[in-house]
């Protein structure tokens, strides 16, 4: 693919439908759409009455049948977007032992989970069998649920292509697809994979494409695999995305003294929930644990941890039991958490686009939030970069430190506060709180028995096994086959002096050789 494949989008798919803001007080119902009584009152009961912009202008589309591409900032409800429509053409109940009729591709297991999440809470009356399907789980009760039979699958690439090259996931039946997030699947690597699930498809088939960006392999897969496909902007003049909504900060914070600043900043009035990025791993473990220590309830997400593990921080940070959240950018897309207030920047992002998906998972549906960013000296550059295809006037971020008064002001924290959370304000329960789900994977290396484990620390246990004898450790010293005078006497005593002449002093002495001189030709002389 050449640099200039963007500009086929105008040659095979029309001119986009850009979607102002609902001009109106309020926006159409989902009642007000040729939808299924039973996903209104689904979504009635979750609270969800009104569409969003995407889903206004998708709606009308999906609902027959033709083929979309949607494209929206992140938070905007695009999954309602597409989930809605493809719901409401399901032919229900499928049967045991059925086919899915449905296939969603996300591009992370966190964004699976949540998409999976939606669609069943909108198809619960409608009876939609929903499964996720992702790595990190054994592969035995995802089969299992596919041969009872369900209706919609959500999956992430890797897992779809090897159970359906296995035959466990039958892809003949699939009238609808949507692929979730394109952009993000291409810079993970995902494409190829993709298309080798599409070619397993049917051909008639309804095809949803959403993706914040549209770089040049999205639009040849556009054209290869959407049919006429319409394509859909959720806000007007969509060629920079929209930030404005978000209340951003930005600092330039030395390395030495930012944990110190943060432990301020989450002491901030009116903070809920937060989420922080770094750029690594080893950042992300460092920080959760740093603020641990500090008094602060927080977990960390990133890709050294198992998938049991990531889950558990995940769920603890919905349920509340922590408020901190401390990610790399595998979870800036996916990760819909209602209630974030602050959105961390602890390392400047790369582009300007991972700042766009970092800082959307705050002010989510219309709320209110708020963005940080320590900037660090050597990331200046890039932040002014980043600013510039913005348009954010943050070009030059203020010299500040843990104990700088505008940064009191600016963010509305306590005079009073240190670096060290009160006791008196230590109220979440914790990560421990929320139990760790057996995955059903083979267990790590420390924990599994056997070679380099004894206990559950992976340690070697010294104590002899109870299957076997113990072995008697003491050795015979030997000569030429025999042993040596005295050997066998000593390893078993007796109480005779007679019988161990050892015992009183009477065993031969050792032997001593003695080097031979240089001029020496006969034998060695003992």
């Amino acid at each position: 693919m050449t640099d200039n494949s963007t500009d086929l989008l105008t040659e095979e798919i029309p001119e986009p439908l850009e979607a102002r803001a609902p001009v109106a007080a309020e926006s159409p119902a989902f009642s007000d759409f040729e939808v299924k009584p039973e996903i209104v009152a689904a979504l009635a009961d979750v609270g969800i009455v009104r569409t969003f912009a995407i889903q206004e202008m998708t709606l009308p589309i999906a609902l027959a049948g033709n083929d979309l591409i949607g494209q929206a900032r992140t938070g905007t409800g695009k999954t309602l977007g597409f989930g809605v429509p493809l719901l409401n053409r399901l032919t229900l109940p499928g049967g045991e032992a059925a086919a899915p009729q449905a296939l969603v591709v996300a591009p992370t297991r966190e964004l699976a989970v949540q998409v999976s999440g939606d669609l069943a809470a909108a198809g619960k009356q409608l009876g939609a069998r929903v499964l996720t399907i992702y790595g990190g789980r054994a592969y035995e009760p995802q089969v299992d649920a596919l041969r009872k039979g369900v209706d919609v699958v959500v999956g992430t690439p890797g897992r779809l292509l090897d159970l359906a090259q296995q035959g466990h996931l039958v892809l003949g039946n699939v009238r609808i697809l949507v692929l979730d997030e394109a952009d993000e699947m291409l810079d993970l690597g995902f494409l190829p994979d993709i298309e080798k699930i599409m070619k397993m498809l049917p051909e008639k088939r309804q095809t949803m494409l959403f993706s914040a960006t549209m770089p040049g392999p999205i639009v040849a897969l556009a054209r290869s695999f959407l049919n006429q496909p319409i394509q859909i902007r959720a806000e007007h003049g969509a060629s920079t995305p929209r930030t404005d909504h978000i209340d951003q900060f930005a600092y330039r914070a030395h390395s030495m003294d930012k944990l110190e600043l943060l432990a301020r900043v989450l002491q901030a009035k009116g903070r809920t929930l937060t989420l922080i990025f770094t750029r690594t791993k080893r950042t992300a473990a460092k920080v959760a644990d740093d603020l641990l220590s500090r008094g602060f309830a927080a977990a960390a997400v990133h890709g050294d941890l198992g998938q049991g593990a990531r889950e558990q921080a995940l769920r603890a940070f919905r349920s509340g039991k922590v408020d901190v959240l401390v990610a790399t950018d595998v979870a800036a897309r996916g990760l819909d958490v209602e209630g974030i207030s602050h959105v961390i920047n602890y390392q400047a992002p790369e582009d300007e686009m991972t700042y766009v998906h970092r800082i959307g998972r705050t002010a989510r549906a219309g709320a209110k939030g708020n963005s940080i960013t320590l900037v660090d000296w050597d990331d200046m550059p890039r932040w002014k970069l980043i600013c510039d295809k913005l348009d954010l006037p943050l070009h030059e971020p203020v010299e500040t430190y843990s104990t700088s008064p505008h940064l009191y002001l600016e963010l509305n924290i306590p005079a009073e506060a240190k670096g060290v959370l009160p006791r008196a304000e230590r109220t979440r329960a914790g990560l421990d709180a929320e139990q760790l789900e057996d995955l059903g994977g083979r267990a790590p290396k420390s924990t599994r028995p056997g070679r380099g484990s004894g206990g559950p620390g992976g340690q070697r246990s010294a104590a002899p096994r109870a299957d076997r004898p113990a072995r008697n450790r003491n050795r015979t010293r030997t000569r030429g086959g025999r042993p040596v005078d005295g050997a066998a006497a000593s390893e078993a005593p007796s109480a005779d002096p007679a019988a161990n002449p050892a015992a009183d002093g009477a065993a031969k002495p050792a032997r001593r050789r003695r080097r031979r001189p240089a001029n020496s030709t006969g034998p060695a002389a003992e």
